[in-house]
């Protein structure tokens, strides 16, 4: 993996990271579409990180911080490029990124269904949490969807 390069991404890659994630992502979510993306890299130019190979987009992941917790979310790797240390090179990445704003602990939300992912989380030493349950609701014009 000697090409492999990790680089937050910018305004001019939504498009791609949105077609990436129709491919490699599993599930979908409210804020998936291009001014929620759009709105994340400008709020918090760093929080998207790219894996890029030879120029190919092959893996993301949304490390995002809100100066008390650190939130893992979109973690794709392109489904012919797997199982050859993307995942883990993009959340040592996060990692780096949360350790230098000062952040102590990681979480990641991984749908129930997605036993692919769960394996990943597992061999990346994050574990699930039993004792939580998520919230959530939907806000504003998405409220009735």
């Amino acid at each position: 993996m000697n090409d492999l390069r990790i680089r937050a991404a910018l305004a001019a890659d939504l498009d791609a990271v949105l077609a990436f994630w129709k491919t490699a992502a599993e599930g979908t979510s409210i804020s998936d579409d291009r001014a929620g993306v759009a709105r994340l890299v400008e709020r918090d130019p760093g929080a998207l990180l790219l894996a890029e190979l030879d120029g190919e987009l092959v893996g993301t992941v949304i490390a995002g911080f809100d100066g008390w917790r650190c939130h893992l979310y979109r973690l794709a790797v392109h489904p012919g490029r797997r199982r050859r240390g993307i995942g883990g090179a993009l959340l040592a990445a996060a990692e780096e990124r949360f350790v230098r704003l000062g952040g102590r602990r990681a979480d990641a939300m991984v749908l129930d269904r997605n036993e692919l992912g769960q394996a990943a989380w597992r061999a990346a030493a994050y574990g699930p949490q039993e004792q939580w349950t998520r919230w959530v609701k939907p806000l504003g014009a998405t409220a009735g969807h």
